[in-house]
């Protein structure tokens, strides 16, 4: 399989303090892969050094075969990559519809589109609420919103941190059905978050970093036959 995102020993950091060293992870076309590690660990690190939106200071970031390391978010964006942020970061004086609408675009080229009637198909609940404002919904609907408002741009690349966090059980179902669903029709998915057991049903490789490090990475039937590794990493 083709690579889609390859990342190669990046380093990072804020100011002097250091949070990566030598970080590497790829995401072949088609493929869901995980970031694991417990908090502090350099997830969100990792995922802002791809986006842009903290600086690489040594290594290698390359998108559909382009060295992307240097480039602007939105240039980045454009290209075909979407991240439902930590914390959702919805509109909140905007309706549902009008935050799906505002990002509407087609940047994977595909001949199939998401469509707003895709994103309502998909989670029900938003077509219910397609009036309401973005702060008048609750946690699970916004990451549902979330989730939708990238969905729309048609990104080759979804990118999902924390994509359960502070979700109530039912809610985090949802969610989870989404996700295959997404992988079932092909879309190109990293996801972060704590629930290894259900990740190891979803994703095909998964990466472990500990202190700005990897510490493992494989797939799943081999993190499924040797639960002592993410406990080890990533429980509690």
């Amino acid at each position: 399989m083709t690579a889609l995102l390859e990342v190669h020993n990046i380093e990072t950091a804020y100011g002097s303090s250091q949070v990566l060293f030598g970080v590497g992870l790829e995401i072949a076309q088609g493929e869901v892969a995980t970031l694991l590690g417990r908090n502090g660990m350099g997830k969100t690190t990792t995922v802002r050094s791809i986006l842009g939106l903290t600086r690489i200071r040594k290594g290698q970031v390359r998108f559909a075969g382009q060295d992307v390391g240097s480039w602007a978010t939105d240039r980045i964006a454009r290209l075909g990559v979407a991240v439902v942020p930590e914390g959702r970061q919805i509109f909140p004086n905007l309706t549902v519809r009008e935050n799906l609408v505002a990002f509407e675009s087609n940047r994977s080229g595909s001949a199939a589109p998401w469509t707003l009637d895709k994103v309502y198909a998909l989670f029900p609940r938003l077509k219910e609420r397609a009036n309401n404002m973005g702060n008048q919904l609750s946690g699970g609907e916004q990451q549902m919103l979330a989730i939708g408002r990238a969905l729309m741009t048609n990104p080759r690349l979804l990118i999902l941190d924390e994509a359960t966090e502070g979700l109530a059980p039912l809610i985090r179902e949802e969610i989870w059905t989404c996700l295959a669903r997404l992988r079932d029709l092909g879309q190109t998915t990293l996801v972060i978050d704590k629930y290894v057991e259900r990740l190891i049903e979803l994703a095909d490789r998964h990466t472990i970093i500990e202190r700005g490090k990897v510490v493992w990475s494989g797939p799943s039937d081999t993190l499924r036959e040797q639960p002592e590794i993410w406990q080890r990493y990533v429980g509690v």
